[in-house]
């Protein structure tokens, strides 16, 4: 599963990298643990944001999309 990120951080559980508003996470060969995906997929309880949301893959925009039309 890919995810997007919401809210610039720097990772350090991977090695301090820095993500950017609209990256993709994980970067490179990365494996976070499902863990770690869900504290930046919450709200942070110090930076009161989240960084990470789930990316929606193309097979669910084609299902949005076609619930629309």
């Amino acid at each position: 599963m890919a995810y997007k990120v919401i809210n610039k951080f720097i990772d350090s559980e991977d090695n301090n990298t820095l993500y950017k508003v609209g990256d993709e996470f994980p970067k490179g060969d990365h494996k976070p643990t499902k863990k770690r995906i869900d504290e930046l997929s919450k709200v942070h309880p110090k930076y009161k944001v989240a960084f990470l949301e789930e990316k929606e893959s193309p097979k669910d925009k084609k299902k949005t999309q076609s619930a629309k039309d």
